[in-house]
């Protein structure tokens, strides 16, 4: 793989990583937010969302396509 296609293909995982993290960030902070948790709570939700996000599955994902 050339050093452009490789540039490519991390650009490519870094985008679906990012937009994984954004969308369960967003749906752990309103979840919270349904279930009654203050401001605080809510951000506390969506980075533990965040942060169990299995990066390894969207990596092997993206691979399968």
């Amino acid at each position: 793989m050339s050093r452009k296609q490789n540039n490519i293909e991390q650009n490519r995982i870094a985008e679906a990583v990012r937009q994984a993290c954004v969308e369960a960030a967003l749906t752990a902070y309103e979840d919270a937010g349904m279930g009654g948790l203050c401001y605080e709570g809510r951000w506390e939700c969506a980075v533990d969302a965040m942060r169990a996000l299995n990066v390894a599955a969207i990596v092997e994902w993206l691979e399968s396509k």
